[in-house]
């Protein structure tokens, strides 16, 4: 990969972003959409805002390169304004995903992968990527903006994602994944009249999103399949953690859970990790043994290495 062309690539979008802010009486993300629009499809009334500008020709770019030079503009559109949920995967995190993903899935010739909570479309992107088979992506978001993005993200890295502009809590056109990937929206859902028909629907007051959004996953998979999410680590420590540790009994496997490191995050109260499902069928087992560790620094060569190594040897023995 290209150091350069992930540089020129951010360099332009955020020239654009910064030039239709300025003229067009839009927000920074607004104008990034509408570059990176203009990018996959040059049109004429955008033409002398960028007429000045060395445009990067994207097919001597990889799809990688894309991806983070468009994730860095992002950034920088999100900084200061950020609410919780415009909040993107960390880069190790989402390739550690596409790692993890590609392991469970060797064996698949093709294959369809859902993000119920697409945000951006990073992550779903950064997973896709990875995969040497033949895939489709679909994503779900309610936000506007976050969802516009994604189709950006999409279309200049020429992926196939379908993607749905809606609630991701209420049914979905959609027929279910092989496998769904999520860095899970924390907090409360606020329509409490759909939370309704949730099994992990609360008692009484605001439901969690991020319990409803494991079950719709849940709903939204293959038997048999692999769930990825990124969790709160205090997710089995809430009022309603026994709700949820009866509803995956019931519903999947537990295949593994891997705690991030510590020092990715601001504060214990943000710290996240890897929890892996399958969703149970006729013919599924849970694995001898669950794939619990403690990920070391992404930075640390050597212990990434070693814990690879941990990982793989857990697939020969444990797994099934």
């Amino acid at each position: 990969m290209k150091q350069e062309n992930v540089e020129h690539l951010f360099k332009w979008l955020d020239q654009a972003a910064s030039q239709m802010e300025k003229n067009m009486n839009m927000t920074y993300l607004e104008g990034l959409v509408t570059a990176g629009n203009w990018l996959f499809d040059p049109k004429d009334e955008y033409s002398e805002i960028v007429a000045h500008m060395e445009e990067p020709d994207l097919n001597d770019y990889k799809k990688e390169e894309i991806r983070k030079g468009l994730q860095l503009a992002i950034l920088k559109g999100m900084k200061g304004a950020t609410q919780q949920h415009h909040y993107i995967t960390p880069d190790s995190v989402a390739i550690f995903i596409g790692y993890l993903v590609q392991k469970f899935y060797t064996q698949a010739k093709q294959m369809t992968i859902f993000d119920p909570a697409c945000g951006t479309g990073n992550l779903l992107s950064a997973v896709l990527n990875q995969l040497s088979q033949k895939v489709v992506g679909y994503g779900s978001e309610i936000d506007s903006t976050l969802i516009q993005l994604a189709y950006i993200n999409a279309n200049l890295q020429k992926n196939t994602i379908e993607l749905f502009h809606q609630d991701s809590l209420r049914p979905l056109l959609l027929n279910p994944a092989d496998a769904v990937v999520s860095d899970l929206p924390v907090g409360y859902y606020p329509d409490d009249q759909n939370a309704k028909n949730f099994e992990l629907r609360a008692e009484e007051g605001h439901s969690y999103a991020h319990h409803l959004f494991i079950e719709q996953s849940l709903q939204y998979t293959k038997e048999g399949g692999y769930l990825f999410f990124l969790i709160p680590n205090f997710l089995f420590e809430s009022d309603q953690a026994d709700q949820l540790n009866t509803f995956i009994h019931k519903h999947a496997h537990i295949v593994g859970l891997l705690q991030l490191p510590k020092s990715m995050f601001t504060s214990e109260n943000q710290a996240k990790s890897i929890f892996i499902l399958q969703k149970k069928g006729q013919d599924t087992q849970p694995p001898k043994k669950a794939l619990l560790a403690d990920l070391p620094s992404f930075k640390d060569v050597h212990a990434m290495n070693n814990m690879l190594n941990k990982i793989q040897e857990w697939f020969q023995k444990d797994y099934h």
